[in-house]
C-alpha cells in the first residue's frame, strides 16, 4: 500500500532523530515560557495642583516621565490597542505602556494635554460624566473633552457620579454605567464608541466586586481597569486590570523607571474569587492564594507585601501554589497586596490585588 505523508511530515522524515527531539523540546520550552510579553498601565489624576498631593503629579515629575518614555525603548500604545490585543489573544509588544488619566480635572487640559500632544504620546481619559463642568471650573467642560477627542484622545467610562460601586446596589450601579454611556454618546457622538471610549471602563477608586464585575461585562465593555499595581498579560483578569498609580510621593524617576519596566507575574486559580470582604460577604482576613505559571522556576524568590502589615510570609504548597495567611483582620477600606519576583534583564515580575473591606 502506497502511504503518502503530508508535506510537513514528509520533510521531517529525513531529519535525524536527535534533531527531531531538539526541535520538539525547543518549541515546547518556548510555548511554556513565553510569559514576558505584556504591558504596563499608569494612572494620573491631577497635574501641577500642589494642594492635592495624594492625587497630583508635579509638572517637573511629569515632564521627567515623558522624557523617559520618549528616550527609552518603550512603546506607548492607546488603551484601545491593549483592549484589542487582549480580546483577540494577540501578543503584546515588549515594553508596552498605556497612559491613563482619571476624573477629567481641568489640569489635564491645561497641563497634561499640551505636553502629551507635543510628545505624540497617546492616552485615555476616564470621565465621570456627571462631574464634567462642575465645581467651579475644577473639571473640564464638554467642549474641552471634545477637543481632546478630536485630537485622538480616547474617552473612557468612569461611571456617572464616581460612586463607590462595590458599596452600592445593583440598580444604582446599572444607572451609573448606563447614564454615563448615554451622556458620553450625547456629548461626543457615536464616534465615542468607534474610538473605543465607550468600550473601556475604569472603576471609581479602583473598587469592584464579583457582582460589579459581572455588570461591567454584561454592559458590553471590552476591558476594565482597577487601581492596584501590576503588569498586564493575557492571563490577567480583563475586567480588573492593574494600573500603577502616580502622585507626588510615588512619582520619582527611579520608581517610574522600575514600574514601566515591570513584567507580568502570570498567576491563576486566585482565591478568594470576590474582592469584597467583611459583613458576612467574605472572610476577613481573606485566605489569599494563587498558582504561579509552571514556566517560572524561581518560585522561592517570590515576595509579597501588604499595607499596613508590610512583608507577609508566603507558604508554598507543592511546586507552584502559594498561599498567604494574614496575622489579623484588615481594617475597613481598600487593602492592597503586591507580590513580586526577579525577572529577566533586571526587570521585576509584578502581580497585585486589591480588596475592599466593608466595616461592621
Amino acid at each position: 500500500m502506497d502511504i503518502r505523508l503530508p508535506p510537513l511530515f514528509a520533510s521531517l522524515a529525513s531529519v535525524p532523530l536527535w534533531l527531531m527531539f531538539a526541535i520538539i523540546w525547543t518549541s515546547t520550552f518556548i510555548s511554556t515560557t513565553h510569559t514576558a510579553d505584556g504591558a504596563v498601565a499608569i494612572m494620573y489624576h491631577r497635574f501641577g495642583e500642589s494642594s492635592y498631593p495624594s492625587t497630583n503629579i508635579t509638572i517637573a515629575q511629569f515632564e521627567a516621565h515623558i522624557e523617559i518614555l520618549k528616550r527609552g525603548t518603550y512603546k506607548v500604545i492607546p488603551a484601545t490597542e491593549l483592549a484589542a490585543a487582549l480580546k483577540e489573544g494577540r501578543t503584546l509588544p515588549d515594553n508596552a505602556v498605556v497612559i491613563t488619566v482619571d476624573d477629567a480635572y481641568l489640569s489635564v487640559y491645561t497641563e497634561a494635554w499640551p505636553r502629551l500632544k507635543k510628545a505624540n504620546l497617546p492616552f485615555t481619559i476616564f470621565v465621570g460624566a456627571g462631574s464634567v463642568g462642575q465645581r467651579g471650573g475644577r473639571y473640564m467642560n464638554w467642549d474641552q473633552i471634545r477637543e481632546l477627542r478630536d485630537g485622538g484622545v480616547y474617552i473612557g467610562n468612569h461611571s456617572n457620579t464616581h460612586t463607590h460601586m462595590a458599596h452600592a446596589g445593583a440598580a444604582v450601579n446599572l444607572a451609573e454605567i448606563n447614564q454615563a454611556k448615554q451622556r458620553l454618546a450625547k456629548e461626543l457622538g457615536e464616534s465615542s464608541d468607534s474610538n473605543g471610549g465607550q468600550r473601556i471602563f475604569a472603576y471609581p477608586y479602583g473598587e469592584t466586586s464579583r457582582a460589579v464585575r459581572k455588570m461591567v461585562v454584561a454592559a458590553g465593555f471590552d476591558i476594565a481597569f482597577g487601581q492596584h499595581s501590576g503588569a498586564i498579560s493575557q492571563v490577567s483578569d480583563h475586567y480588573n486590570l492593574p494600573r500603577f498609580s502616580l502622585n507626588e510621593q510615588y512619582g520619582d524617576k527611579s520608581r517610574f523607571t522600575r514600574i514601566i519596566g515591570a513584567l507580568p507575574l502570570p498567576v491563576h486559580d486566585i482565591t478568594p474569587i470576590d474582592y469584597l470582604i467583611g459583613r458576612g460577604i467574605g472572610a476577613n482576613p481573606p485566605a489569599f492564594g494563587f498558582t504561579l505559571d509552571s514556566s517560572l522556576s524561581n518560585v522561592d524568590a517570590l515576595k509579597c507585601f501588604h499595607s499596613p502589615f508590610g512583608p507577609v510570609p508566603v507558604s508554598k504548597l507543592g511546586t507552584h501554589r502559594v498561599e498567604i495567611r494574614f496575622p489579623k483582620a484588615f481594617k475597613p477600606g481598600r487593602a492592597r497586596i503586591n507580590c513580586t519576583m526577579p525577572g529577566p534583564n533586571r526587570r521585576t515580575r509584578w502581580f497585585g490585588s486589591q480588596f475592599l473591606v466593608i466595616g461592621d
